[in-house]
């Protein structure tokens, strides 16, 4: 973990001018910012945790939990609100058991909802690992989930 993080912070000349970078780095490598990892962070950038954590917990980008290896965001900004967002949501939660802003338990979905993507007319919006599902519907989620090797109920395919 600390060669993997010295490695990281290398990439940007020990300079904490560029803190926000690595840190994307740092969570891309881990999936999220473990405090170990943020404290090895610390030590080699000689900048003070409560710094780092400012940074971390002041962008939504980050997370300081485990987030899951596919990740979704749901719009539900009024447009898609009004074309089913809510419907949608619910099925989801009920395929991942787990809510929105919650990860599942065995760490393969994070699932969140988003207030706008800025892609209206597309709505409802559904983002599967930085990729754009327009025109969502609860049948479409299933299938994208399935995809994903989610076990999806018959009867909620439709």
């Amino acid at each position: 973990m600390q060669e993997k993080v010295a490695q990281i912070i290398g990439k940007y000349n020990n300079d904490k001018g560029f803190l926000v970078p690595i840190l994307q780095d740092v969570q891309k490598e881990f999936n999220y910012l473990p405090k170990d990892v943020l404290v090895a962070v610390c030590a080699q950038l000689h900048v003070p945790l409560s710094r780092i954590y400012e940074v971390a917990t002041f962008y939504r980008a980050f997370s300081l939990t485990p987030r899951g290896k596919h990740q979704l965001s749901l719009c539900v900004g009024t447009a898609c609100h009004v074309r089913g967002a809510p419907i949608i949501q619910d099925g989801i939660e009920r395929v991942l058991n787990c809510k929105a802003g919650q990860t599942t338990a065995d760490l393969e979905f994070t699932f969140e909802t988003v207030n706008c993507l800025g892609a209206c007319a597309l709505g409802p919006i559904l983002v599967v690992d930085d990729e754009y599902q327009g025109q969502m519907t609860l049948a479409k989620a299933n299938k994208l989930l399935k995809k994903l090797g989610k076990k999806v109920a018959t009867d909620e395919e439709d």
